[in-house]
């Protein structure tokens, strides 16, 4: 309990990742004192019941969270889901915090773009670079349309915000 405890006062976390956590602790103290680690299961168990209890481990809370974070730093929709299906949040949760989010993609698209100084954002020593920013947009999630829009600089807030064909 103190373990986990300890790790949610440093670190948001879901109950599949603290679960994880807990598990590679137990782990490590089990075969330096030559025990089996699975004995210990039913105790990280009712400890992860006990946080969830006392409201200090909530997955939709976590979810939601982590999702404004990632879409304030320019994360796109497909990968900010694929990072809380990596943090144990589950696909239920996922759909119903992506639901409620109101981030649009243009505004991530932009936000990521300038994050990474691509397009109007690139420094002017630098030779041009369009393609591979285009790419680099592409591969983070983006739509074709929409790395080509934000690269470009000719994103605003409507444009680009019906889905195409791409």
């Amino acid at each position: 309990m103190r373990a986990a405890a300890y790790y949610l006062e440093r670190y948001s976390s879901s109950t599949d990742n603290l679960r994880r956590v807990l598990r590679r602790k137990v782990m490590r103290r089990a075969q330096a004192r030559g025990e089996e680690p699975s004995q210990h299961e039913p105790l990280i168990e009712a400890t992860l019941a006990r946080l969830a209890e006392l409201g200090l481990l909530d997955d939709q809370a976590f979810a939601s969270a982590r999702l404004s974070s990632l879409r304030r730093k320019g994360t796109s929709r497909t990968m900010a889901a694929a990072k809380l299906r990596e943090k144990g949040v589950s696909r239920e949760i996922v759909d119903a915090t992506l639901e409620a989010d109101e981030t649009g993609e243009p505004e991530a698209a932009a936000a990521y773009a300038r994050r990474r100084r691509f397009g109007p954002h690139r420094s002017a020593g630098r030779p041009d670079r369009r393609d591979k920013e285009i790419a680099a947009m592409v591969r983070a999630g983006f739509s074709l349309r929409l790395a080509i829009a934000a690269v470009d600089g000719s994103l605003e807030r409507d444009d680009c915000a019906a889905p195409g064909p791409d």
